[in-house]
């Protein structure tokens, strides 16, 4: 053996060593400030006397491991909270990372150890989410915004739900693989729950598909608070709706001024008896506006009049005014005055 070969073995030999007997870590250790985070917060909870129980999660598992329905106990099995982020211990921001269930539902010892006679209920959580001893609302959404106050819940604060005095479980469902306000198909019915008449407007004939699974609440409102109106997702209606129809969008060569206000002003986005969720049936959605001009009755207007014998062109077809204004949300065209290219 060359003297090369024999230093590189003696070098690894050293190496190895090292490892065993713990005067040095593997390269693959975790970093020292990832895995002092959760260390450092149980050493100032145990600082502050406040009581955790001793096995976390292996402790509450004992009894919400299976659903329990009856005159003292009612409450779903608990164990698909592992299928959750929540539970993701190789995380420290994760609940499970710090005290298990408990970083959640509150420092429970007293829970844990209470032995209640017979007919008499046993503590409750430091934190109750659900039920009829739930905690009070803000105590819980206290729990939840300690983790999730930045990105789309920022506005929360003084938001319309907030001010209804609307818990966060209200609407997200936690012990579940998959909360069902996040999924497509099940979103608009945890919001129909109390937003009835949107739901109603959603079976009349012209509809946004939301029925059919294309479109949910959560694309046009940000239910945990917004700058603009209704909880919209943007400060302008019209900016919401040109995300998707950007072709009215212009600027044209001859704008409709309602069309750039406002499009609730002909439309109602929920649902609608008329065609392309107009707010009424042409013509009688245009003569909100046009009833007291000449454009529209005027007896010495040949096109738009009223007169006996005159045809009332105007009233003619499914289209009505639109079968010569085609382009009612504006044009493009030099001799588009009148929206007729």
């Amino acid at each position: 053996m060359s003297a090369r070969n024999r230093i590189r073995g003696f070098a690894v030999l050293v190496l190895l060593c090292a490892m065993i007997f713990g005067t040095a870590k593997p390269a693959f250790a975790a970093d020292p400030q990832q895995s002092a985070a959760p260390s450092a917060a149980t050493a100032a909870d145990e600082a502050s006397g406040t009581l955790y129980s001793a096995r976390g999660v292996a402790t509450c598992m004992k009894c919400h491991d299976t659903a329990i329905n009856g005159p003292d106990r009612t409450y779903k099995a608990s164990t698909s909270i592992f299928q959750t982020p929540h539970a993701t211990k190789g995380d420290a921001r994760a609940p499970f990372a710090q005290h298990d269930c408990e970083s959640c539902h509150g420092p429970s010892e007293a829970h844990v150890a209470s032995h209640p006679a017979p007919g008499q209920k046993r503590a409750l959580p430091a934190v109750v989410f659900n039920g009829p001893n739930a905690s009070p609302v803000s105590a819980r959404n206290e729990v939840c915004l300690s983790c999730h106050q930045n990105g789309l819940r920022m506005d929360w604060v003084g938001s319309q739900h907030q001010d209804n005095n609307l818990a966060c479980v209200s609407c997200h469902t936690i012990h579940v693989a998959k909360d069902p306000i996040l999924v497509k198909a099940t979103q608009p019915e945890k919001c129909f729950g109390c937003h009835a008449e949107q739901r109603a407007l959603t079976l009349q004939f012209s509809h946004h598909p939301v029925r059919e699974g294309k479109v949910v609440c959560s694309d046009c409102h940000n239910p945990h608070g917004s700058a603009g109106p209704s909880l919209l997702k943007k400060v302008r209606v019209t900016d919401l709706c040109y995300g998707c129809h950007a072709d009215k969008r212009g600027p044209m060569l001859w704008e409709h001024q309602p069309v750039r206000e406002d499009c609730t002003n002909c439309h109602n986005p929920h649902g609608s008896v008329n065609p392309r969720l107009l707010k009424e049936k042409v013509p009688f959605l245009c003569l909100d506006c046009h009833a007291a001009t000449n454009d529209m009755g005027g007896v010495g207007v040949s096109v738009h009049s009223n007169a006996p014998g005159s045809g009332s062109l105007y009233l003619y077809g499914d289209r009505s005014c639109l079968n010569c204004h085609s382009q009612i949300h504006g044009s493009n065209s030099p001799s588009g005055s009148t929206f007729f290219r």
